[in-house]
């Protein structure tokens, strides 16, 4: 796409964006249940779609903190096919979830996002939610997914948008999983992460991912867990030495990503 019709482009869905949240602060928008977390811990709120809810990668983060006596607590808005900007036009309650407490950090996951408009859309959205996060106390991290698995040349790609919005916002984290699941594509491909489907996470996709939200959120060593692997509180039936090629992984892809 040429430069002048992505910032054509752009510029459109600001003005959509910015009508939108416009007409949400004028209605009376009914929106489930808010729960509030115990003090205390990691607080990291979740906001996604399916790519989250598979397998529950948030309490499998917390899971994992658990396991060395560390407290995270989280929550998660996510639902299916949703783009960050979905929940940021108010198609969710995630911006009410926000400013409802304290958090330390709201990780934003979104689909693989390789064209350049969906890009910019990420990058909008990621900048509307920011202020909020802030206003909560906390960090916007941006989850970078991976691409079907007929689709291996479009990790870079899928890299360069995660990146380009978590650097978008002051502050922002970047959360390389899909780059840890190209590492285990490319090393150890017989270890089976995608789902049945060629794009949803299998349990040892939602592991890998945990492992890398969970070194980067918590600055320990993911190679330090136990050997097992713990899905949504469930043991997975993996041996010792795949946990621990999946940890090592884990770790070495942060340490390839300093947070800046």
């Amino acid at each position: 796409m040429k430069p002048l019709t992505r910032l054509l482009a752009a510029a459109a869905i600001a003005t959509a964006l910015i009508a939108s949240l416009t007409a949400c602060l004028k209605m009376d928008i009914t929106t489930p249940e808010i729960t509030k977390l115990p003090p205390g811990g990691v607080h990291v709120l979740f906001i996604g779609n399916s790519l989250t809810y598979t397998n529950d990668l948030p309490q499998t983060v917390a899971g994992l903190g658990q396991a060395t006596g560390d407290t995270i607590r989280v929550l998660e808005v996510a639902l299916p096919n949703f783009a960050v900007i979905d929940h940021v036009l108010g198609m969710s309650n995630a911006v009410g979830v926000i400013q409802s407490q304290s958090w330390n950090y709201v990780v934003l996951q979104q689909g693989p996002t390789t064209t350049l408009v969906n890009r910019d859309t990420l990058v909008i959205a990621t900048k509307a939610v920011d202020p909020y996060v802030k206003a909560a106390g906390g960090r916007t991290a941006i989850l970078m997914p991976w691409p079907h698995i007929d689709e291996p040349h479009l990790f870079n790609a899928v890299r360069q948008s995660a990146l380009i919005a978590s650097q978008s916002v002051t502050g922002g984290v970047f959360l390389p999983v899909g780059e840890a699941w190209r590492t285990v594509r490319e090393t150890y491909p017989d270890i089976q992460i995608y789902s049945g489907d060629g794009y949803h996470p299998g349990p040892i996709g939602t592991y890998l991912a945990a492992l890398v939200i969970y070194e980067r959120i918590t600055g320990k060593d993911s190679q330090l867990l136990p050997p097992r692997a713990v899905v949504a509180g469930v043991t997975m039936t993996v041996n010792e030495e795949t946990v621990r090629r999946l940890q090592k992984i884990a770790h070495q892809t942060i340490v390839r990503f300093p947070q800046q």
